[in-house]
């Protein structure tokens, strides 16, 4: 069974966070592990709190899934600051896995999920790692400054923002509700199997049942 690894925070909703990662690997038949990043007291009406856990622990847990359980692919959620985005980069950098970056940003009731000083260590440190970045379209216009709908111009806005990142226009999503859950991308596919040592083929996709 292939493996995934989120790297997020905990929604006590279970609305979203890693809670609804963990869901959507296994709708996939995926194996899911979980590093947390931060905790929120969140429920369907809003974010009342939310804890940063330290660097150094959220270090051990990518460190403790990596260096035994692996991971065919690896996705980020609400990482918060910009000292857990930092010690998440460095965790990963080096490491040949495919990486998807959801930059979540603001949840859905209004709480903001990312300092304002982390903004730019997303896009400096964590984008140029990414095979894929999925942003929803709020957050596609926070990110760039583009008060547009235009995907395209957002998408172009992105790719030189984030300076080295691997983002091609049509990797960067821009839907208006919601952020995107793992789906299969075929430069995903290639990595992992490239990872492994060998060609790409029908066996590295992850049908998805939506």
């Amino acid at each position: 069974m292939r493996t995934a690894l989120t790297i997020a925070s905990s929604d006590s909703g279970g609305g979203a966070g890693i809670q609804a990662d963990l869901k959507a690997f296994a709708r996939c038949g995926v194996h899911g592990t979980s590093a947390i990043v931060a905790l929120t007291a969140q429920n369907t009406t809003g974010v009342s709190e939310i804890f940063e856990l330290p660097a150094s622990f959220v270090a051990a847990q990518i460190e403790a899934v990596l260096s035994d359980i692996g991971a065919d692919a690896v996705k980020t959620g609400m990482l918060f600051s910009a000292t857990l985005i930092n010690v998440v980069a460095s965790a990963l950098a080096g490491r040949a896995v495919p990486l998807v970056v959801d930059p979540v940003m603001v949840a859905s009731s209004g709480a903001r999920l990312l300092q304002p000083d982390a903004v730019s260590v997303l896009i400096g440190r964590l984008f140029p790692l990414a095979t894929v970045v999925t942003p929803n379209l709020p957050e596609a216009q926070a990110l760039t400054g583009l008060d547009t709908e235009d995907r395209g111009k957002l998408a172009e806005r992105l790719v030189p923002a984030a300076v080295a990142s691997d983002c091609r226009p049509h990797d960067c999503k821009g839907e208006r509700d919601g952020h995107h859950e793992l789906k299969h991308d075929q430069r995903i596919h290639k990595a992992s199997a490239q990872q492994q040592g060998r060609e790409p083929d029908n066996t590295d996709r992850l049908d998805c049942d939506h």
